[in-house]
């Protein structure tokens, strides 16, 4: 088929097919791709300096990335070398690349979209803008194959330009880990890699105010240095960072001040008292300095689960008023007093949407995401009510990460794929896909699957299929050509599914901390007990293929870590009621058989150096080290002690168990007797 003939075709085709771009096996799948002859690249490449300075930030990655896989860079005119050129939309050299003709003619494809051509002997990426220069390099790294002199690059001739025009990920910085800015950098990096143009981070309390010291904690806070750096960085890679300062609702780290009490809804609360003469300068103070910070398009000013309002200061103007009056006026006042930023502000949905009468009140520039995290099958009703008045929307789904020992990608991939087509259908300007750290526990690397997959939604038109990206991800993020780590992915998800159809939820937090001898833990013990050698054997697999799969050169290893670290904790969850269970029925069979030989053998069994006793502590002790590390690797050191702290109570408790066994089993021979269950607290068996 000639090129032409291509295009016109796909031009025609339904946006939501794509049928021939997922033949390209890219993240982002390009809108248009026709493939041609491979080129091999291991003699070297010829990478002409781009006439602009913006586009020279391009060519300079492309060598970075060139020089991860040992292809060298040779001067001009080196025999079989490949020529890459970087070219702006205009130029003669792309007026004479055929593919750009008729292109760039509408500001979406001017913004961002780029013309990529690589055949013969030659590469060209053209662009209109530097972000659609970079953009088509970013897609150029993703057809190299190989390593050195075996190296080769996927011949192809790409069109492409995005379906929606901001594309971000939101990142929880208040509830626990606070990232080192050197992670910040490297999530800069990968989320331009994959065409995403808005990081923004989540503040609660962790963004250093001059005005309002007090309220950040100490070593747990960006600072004014640690912004200025970030900002600069993250623009070079054509993205924008956004900040979302909370002002009305998930403001305890405030409000349990003394000094902000008096602005709080309900003494040292969560939400902000609209009431309150000292709480609209406040916020403006907070955003005064922001502004002077974080250069951009846009602030986030969150306003979402406001559920204390009502039920203290505002009492009265609720009864009176309404609740969704009181609410959306006070969202009014915020606008007015931050309106001089000259920023569009954006606000979380779910509040607001419940007043769909009286959301036609707010400011028209005010830009309204709406959130929802399940697999729902409506997710125009978030989305509906700021639309219906003509208020900008955006959409935010979730990687699932929150209150457990992995993401529930089984729920995080049809939410992101659910709520962004439906955004896109709607009109949606943006997509903003988000993690969160509700239990203070959560790793970003564990999270790459997700925001990845969010990503390819928001660029892709349509709806993005998840079977092409479960296909790619391994092969485009670690360089893994044999699709082991695909299905060490496959492996959790199920895990998490038989969790699910036991009634267990998923691989949560609970499951992982709760002691299986206690009142709640011998319920949950008797629903994991069907299927926790299934259960096991997942997380195991899993394990193995990681690490089968890294007999080859990998990239992004320390998400690799990630993934083995939610592997072994899900094992853990098997391991612990399992073995707590056997111990529970070896401890009944010993007492059972008191006086004899087989009741000493048993309590061996139960704690001695390869106790089953010592099977969970060792678990918890082996996991603890990895978490930690894990930790480090991308955050501060701030909170981590809460988190192994409970490490660490787990592991006394089992030694402490193991310690009551064994002095049971010492004396024994004399008193002929053991204790009871109550007594050494272990319980009867499960059905007894």
């Amino acid at each position: 088929m000639r090129l032409g003939t291509l295009v016109v075709f796909l031009l025609l085709a339904p946006a939501a097919a794509r049928p021939l771009a997922a033949q390209a096996g890219l993240i982002p799948e390009p809108r248009e791709y026709s493939a041609r002859a491979s080129l091999p690249i291991g003699r070297g490449v010829v990478l002409v300096t781009p006439a602009l300075t913006e586009d020279r930030f391009a060519a300079a990655d492309l060598r970075e990335y060139l020089g991860t896989r040992d292809i060298g860079i040779v001067p001009a005119g080196t025999g079989k070398a490949i020529m890459v050129s970087l070219v702006r939309a205009g130029t003669p050299a792309a007026k004479a690349v055929s593919a750009t003709q008729g292109f760039f003619t509408d500001s979406t494809r001017k913004n961002e979209g780029y013309v990529l051509v690589a055949e013969g002997r030659r590469v060209t990426i053209v662009g209109a803008s530097a972000s659609g220069v970079f953009y088509g390099v970013q897609t150029l790294k993703q057809l190299v194959g190989g390593r050195g002199g075996a190296a080769s690059l996927r011949g192809a001739v790409i069109r492409d330009w995005p379906a929606m025009r901001w594309r971000g990920f939101h990142d929880d910085l208040s509830r626990g880990p606070v990232p080192t800015l050197e992670f910040q950098k490297k999530q800069i990096r990968t989320f331009a890699a994959y065409k995403l143009n808005i990081y923004s981070p989540y503040f609660e309390h962790t963004l250093s105010y001059a005005a309002n010291p007090l309220i950040a904690p100490p070593g747990g806070a960006m600072t004014r240095a640690d912004v200025r750096e970030l900002v600069a960085y993250a623009r070079r890679y054509h993205v924008q960072v956004v900040p979302e300062q909370e002002a009305f609702g998930h403001l305890h780290h405030v409000l349990k001040f003394e000094t902000y009490a008096p602005l709080g809804e309900t003494p040292h609360g969560h939400v902000l008292a609209p009431g309150q003469a000292a709480t609209l300068p406040l916020i403006q103070s907070w955003f005064r300095e922001i502004d002077s910070l974080f250069p951009g398009d846009f602030i986030h000013i969150g306003a979402d689960e406001t559920d204390e309002l009502g039920k203290g200061r505002s009492a009265d103007a609720v009864a009176a008023r309404g609740l969704g009056a009181v609410y959306l006026d006070f969202l009014a006042a915020v606008d007015s007093v931050l309106r001089p930023t000259g920023r569009r502000i954006l606000f979380w949905g779910d509040v607001a949407m419940h007043a769909p009468t009286l959301v036609s009140q707010l400011p028209k520039g005010m830009i309204a995401v709406g959130w929802e995290y399940s697999s729902d099958s409506n997710f125009d009703r978030f989305l509906k009510p700021f639309r219906d008045v003509g208020m900008e929307t955006w959409v935010a789904p979730g990687v699932s990460n929150w209150n457990r020992v992995w993401p529930d990608f089984r729920t995080a991939l049809p939410n992101i794929q659910g709520f962004v087509l439906a955004g896109q259908m709607g009109g949606s300007t943006g997509v903003l896909n988000t993690s969160w750290d509700d239990d203070g526990e959560g790793l970003f690397n564990e999270t790459w699957y997700g925001v990845l997959f969010g990503a390819a939604a928001g660029w892709q038109a349509g709806e993005s299929s998840i079977a092409d990206f479960q296909a790619n991800y391994g092969r485009i993020f670690h360089g893994d050509t044999t699709g082991m780590i695909d299905q060490a992915q496959g492996e959790l998800m199920a895990a998490h599914a038989l969790l699910a159809g036991a009634g267990l939820g998923d691989a949560d937090d609970r499951l992982f901390w709760l002691d299986p001898w206690s009142d709640a833990g011998r319920g949950t013990t008797e629903a994991i007990l069907p299927i926790v050698s299934q259960l096991r054997i997942k997380a195991e697999s899993a394990l193995v293929l990681v690490a089968k799969a890294r007999t080859q050169p990998l990239a992004e290893t320390d998400a690799l870590d990630a993934l083995e670290l939610g592997a072994r904790r899900i094992e853990l969850i098997g391991t612990k009621y399992q073995a707590a269970e056997e111990i529970a029925r070896m401890y009944a069979e010993a007492r059972d058989s008191v006086g004899t030989s087989r009741a000493g053998e048993l309590l061996l069994e139960i704690s001695q150096a390869n106790g089953r006793i010592q099977d969970i502590r060792d678990a918890f002790t082996i996991t603890r080290e990895l978490y930690q590390a894990a930790w480090l690797r991308e955050n501060r050191p701030y909170w981590i002690e809460n988190v192994l702290a409970r490490y660490d109570i787990e592991i006394q408790r089992w030694i402490t168990r193991g310690d009551a066994v064994w002095e049971a089993r010492r004396v024994m021979p004399r008193s002929k007797w053991l204790p009871g269950y109550k007594e050494i607290g272990i319980p009867a068996p499960v059905g007894q």
